[in-house]
């Protein structure tokens, strides 16, 4: 047996895999580097377990199998995921944003699976423009850095405990 026998994929193609990788790659350094929850590993993670899925019901044939029931199924677990990252902390939500960039990770898995692997990579870079391109603005413009996106620097006073009353 020869070296590419070895290193064969079949049915799953390494350009694929390699567009994957660099998607995962460069949004999750994006959120990463900002240091939200949803790094390079699971970035990566994310879109490729989205690749496998598809791609491998893609292959299935025969009454009773439906691509689209396995989308669906992917956008349903991923909001699972989603609703991990989204917590309540000091009378605010956060995570929203990383809940979905999850979603946006798993469609980018779904448009890797149908081969458009150009587009995928399109797509990944407009969501790190999104990403770093938002936040930039709402950095340096006050207009968008109001209300739930106003920027805490420092809490110089803490609220003194509640007390709790039990009847």
């Amino acid at each position: 047996m020869n070296i590419i026998h070895h290193l064969s994929i079949t049915p799953y193609e390494w350009s694929a895999v390699g567009t994957v990788l660099f998607c995962g790659f460069a949004i999750g350094l994006e959120r990463q580097l900002r240091g939200k929850p949803i790094g390079i590993r699971t970035s990566t993670l994310i879109i490729f377990g989205t690749y496998l899925f598809l791609k491998t019901s893609l292959l299935l044939q025969g009454p009773g199998i439906d691509d689209t029931r396995v989308i669906g199924q992917i956008v349903t677990g991923i909001g699972f995921l989603g609703a991990g990252v989204i917590l309540a902390k000091d009378g605010a939500v956060v995570g929203v944003t990383s809940a979905a960039a999850i979603w946006v990770l798993a469609a980018i898995g779904v448009v890797i699976s149908t081969g458009h692997l150009i587009t995928a990579i399109k797509l990944s870079l407009l969501v790190v423009m999104l990403l770093s391109g938002v936040d930039y603005i709402e950095q340096h413009t006050k207009a968008f850095s109001r209300g739930v996106h106003a920027r805490v620097i420092s809490r110089t006073k803490k609220k003194p405990p509640q007390e709790v009353h039990e009847d």
